[in-house]
């Protein structure tokens, strides 16, 4: 593997190392959703130990420079990654590149972007945003020199904008308790898709460390494990305020889900936030016209931020990993 490494290895050794042909291995550089697990894994080991890279068409432009940025993102219709990615778009718009974004919706299709927007080059640079991955993609995107930048996760060879979740669940036990409330709920989705990351269980977990500082237990029959969309979230906020011993305050970890609380609450006819407190979490513009009070995570300023050391790093500005934390605040409303 090594005398094939320093002789500049070619789609050929690729091939024939793997026993495979070159049209096979082609497809697993450029469209490795077309190929299955166990071809594309050993494709890949291949690559990785002879330390092969591409000289296609796509190569000359990566020399060249694509004038591409690329946005890897999951829930592309929840607001709050609309909300960042507009912030990405903004600080993107000032300049003459061009944004490109790749929506995951499956644990295959996060490892196939992975796969091959590094081998290909396509991109200048990449935005992954709230996405896991692991050390062997992280050290394919650094070979094959594609500048990453990382939302809302940490991988130690990238610069990332860090959100400190679990921070987020103290803040709210913390300003909850303060009002007096010692009966509480929680509405999160707690058990994401596989190839997500677990933000809201960072917030649940870091929500009953605070109320424990106070000696408060949040009762599992307080907790609904629900998805972002509409509907779940309706079906868990009646769930929870059906109960005959419902919360006087519920922390939700999106303000999407603090929305459909509101709702299913002002239909029981309860008042708020006399009868039941509401406490969101993200910072949405719509939270505003809700009146709903939220810890705001300034989704908007996370994109620039992102986009700002991506750009940084392409021009040759900076070249060393940056981890920018950014600061919760509580925007105080109507609903507490």
């Amino acid at each position: 593997m090594n005398d094939a490494r320093e002789e500049n290895p070619t789609i050929y050794d690729v091939a024939r190392l793997a026993g495979l042909s070159i049209a096979t291995v082609s497809r697993v550089i450029n469209s490795p959703e077309q190929v299955n697990e166990v071809t594309k894994n050993k494709v890949l080991q291949i690559i990785d130990e002879l330390g092969y890279i591409p000289k296609a068409e796509a190569r000359a432009r990566a020399i060249r420079g694509t004038r591409r940025i690329g946005v890897l993102t999951p829930f592309f219709t929840s607001p709050a990654f609309v909300e960042r990615l507009r912030g990405i778009a903004f600080v993107i718009g000032t300049t003459n590149f061009e944004l490109i974004v790749y929506t995951v919706d499956s644990k295959v299709r996060l490892q196939d972007y992975l796969v091959s927007l590094a081998l290909t080059r396509n991109l200048d640079g990449l935005i992954i945003m709230s996405l896991p991955f692991n050390e062997t993609d992280a050290k394919r995107l650094i070979a094959h020199q594609v500048k990453t930048v990382i939302i809302e996760y940490e991988q130690e060879f990238f610069s990332s904008v860090k959100i400190d979740n679990a921070g987020g669940g103290k803040i709210a036990a913390r300003y909850l308790t303060g009002k007096g409330h010692r009966r509480l709920g929680f509405i999160g989705e707690i058990n994401p898709p596989e190839y997500a990351i677990h933000p809201a269980l960072d917030r649940l977990n870091g929500f009953k460390e605070g109320l424990a500082e106070h000696h408060i237990l949040l009762p599992d029959e307080h907790i609904c494990s629900s998805p972002i969309d509409q509907e779940s979230s309706l079906k868990s906020a009646c769930e929870l305020l059906q109960q005959e011993q419902r919360p006087t305050a519920i922390f939700a970890a999106a303000d999407i889900q603090a929305m459909a609380v509101i709702k299913v609450a002002k239909e029981m006819g309860l008042n708020i936030p006399q009868d039941l407190a509401v406490l969101g979490f993200d910072g949405l513009e719509v939270a505003d016209y809700m009146g709903l009070t939220t810890i705001n995570q300034s989704l908007d300023e996370t994109g620039r931020i992102a986009a700002d050391l991506l750009l940084a790093q392409i021009s040759g500005a900076r070249q060393s990993v940056q981890h920018v934390s950014v600061p919760l605040n509580i925007i105080e409303r109507e609903t507490v």
